[in-house]
């Protein structure tokens, strides 16, 4: 009974690591679109729905593939992924870091908005996981 309390655990978090990469992919193209159809020069907003397009698919191709490979743990599984899931948790922590330094460092070195888009859209995606990482990594303290 317990695998497939985790298992089920999994598969929520692979939803919502899926409808996050979907949603980031569909807002990032539509927002490149509503900017090249009207066009206009908004570097800000260029490179951030660059990287929502890009990070969002990118999620949700990885989504995909690790649901292919579901399947029920055992406890020393169960704890490699406890682990995998808390260095996640700490690579997105990283993320928003480089996000957040991208943003700042371009805007301090003259106003460059393209690099405060694509800073921000870094750090949004990494906000975004870690959420995602973080709800997972507690559900899973509780069941391990």
């Amino acid at each position: 009974m317990w695998s497939d309390t985790l298992l089920a655990a999994e598969r929520a978090h692979l939803v919502q690591l899926a409808l996050w990469g979907a949603s980031s992919a569909i807002l990032g193209t539509m927002m490149l679109a509503g900017v090249t159809i009207r066009r206009i020069v908004a570097p800000i907003i260029h490179w951030f729905a660059i990287h929502a397009l890009v990070w969002g698919a990118a999620e949700l191709i990885l989504a995909l593939v690790r649901w292919r490979t579901l399947v029920m743990r055992d406890v020393s599984a169960a704890t490699r992924l406890d682990r995998f899931t808390w260095l996640n948790a700490g690579l997105d922590a990283g993320i928003v870091g480089v996000g957040l330094a991208i943003a700042v460092f371009a805007w301090m070195q003259g106003r460059r908005l393209g690099a405060v888009g694509a800073g921000l859209g870094i750090l949004v995606q990494g906000l975004g996981l870690l959420v995602i990482n973080l709800t997972f990594a507690t559900m899973l303290a509780r069941l391990i």
